[in-house]
């Protein structure tokens, strides 16, 4: 029998990102994983549009959020779980390996003895086949590394939320070229998601929506397996690992990296002020010539 739950999914056309609120309809609980904050990179500007959507959205259907989920460190938008915590409670979890993220990019970004490398920024640091409760639903959390070593899928019932794992069919797969990425891990990552019955339900993160079709975020194994277009088709280690690297080669930074990670590697939270009270992102620049 399965649980009694639904599925409201929130995309965000600025960064392709879908954000969702896993709901128990049985207790009302309920956890949003993925969370969005607007940010607009030329003025350094803040908004919470897509925020307050989901906060209204669980007012209005009188729920009450326990955790707010990180699949992975998002290098592509900023977390808004520390705002939306304010507002309606909640703890943040996420993967137990955000320590090696933590120790990657805090060296990258040369962050101050003030930031802990150990993760006591989140609420909830999750192992592999760890599990937590969305009221009388019972999630599990696996470790899916490869497109960032903090990578993890979370489980419940018929359904699996795959973060940067896996794209629609048509998308293919995530990008393993960050610091801590592997394609060869991520291949691994994949059949373990594979492994699961046809009929499973797959969650994507993203969607870049190919072609100009109409946005998804919603596959199942068994269509993964037919038609994605990186690993399906029963395709080799070897030669997913020469398509994504050969891809990834050619591949930009996304936009939002660098505000992106020294936000997200805090759990949402911006870096301390400074003296004159502002806060600041930092830019770490390549090519100086002397």
């Amino acid at each position: 029998m399965k649980s009694l739950m639904e599925i409201e999914g929130f995309f965000d056309p600025q960064t392709n990102t879908i954000s969702y609120v896993l709901i128990d309809l049985e207790t009302k609980n309920c956890a949003v994983i993925d969370s969005v904050l607007d940010f607009d990179y030329s003025s350094g500007k803040i908004e919470y549009i897509n925020a307050d959507n989901i906060i209204s959205f669980i007012i209005k259907n009188n729920l009450t959020l326990q955790w707010l989920v990180e699949t992975h460190v998002h290098a592509d938008h900023l977390s808004a779980a520390p705002y939306i915590q304010k507002q309606l409670g909640g703890k943040i979890a996420i993967s137990k390996e955000i320590i090696k993220i933590q120790q990657i990019f805090g060296k990258i970004f040369n962050a101050g003895t003030e930031f802990e490398r150990d993760g006591s920024q989140f609420d909830l640091l999750l192992a592999d086949n760890d599990s937590y409760q969305i009221g009388n639903l019972k999630v599990t959390a696996i470790h899916t590394p490869g497109h960032t070593p903090a990578c993890m899928a979370h489980i419940v019932s018929d359904a699996v939320f795959v973060g940067d794992t896996l794209f629609m069919p048509d998308g293919g797969t995530a990008r393993a070229d960050f610091p801590g990425g592997d394609a060869r891990i991520l291949y691994k990552s994949i059949q373990k998601i594979l492994s699961m019955p046809d009929e499973t339900r797959l969650f994507v993160c993203h969607d870049y929506m190919p072609n100009g079709r109409p946005v998804s975020w919603q596959t199942t194994v068994v269509q993964q397996k037919l038609k994605n277009i990186h690993v399906g088709a029963g395709i080799k280690e070897a030669d997913f690992v020469k398509l994504r690297e050969d891809r990834d080669a050619k591949l930009t930074m996304p936009k939002l990296m660098m505000p992106s990670i020294q936000i997200n590697m805090r759990a949402g939270n911006t870096p301390p002020p400074e003296e004159n009270g502002s806060t600041y992102i930092k830019v770490p620049l390549q090519g100086i010539k002397g």
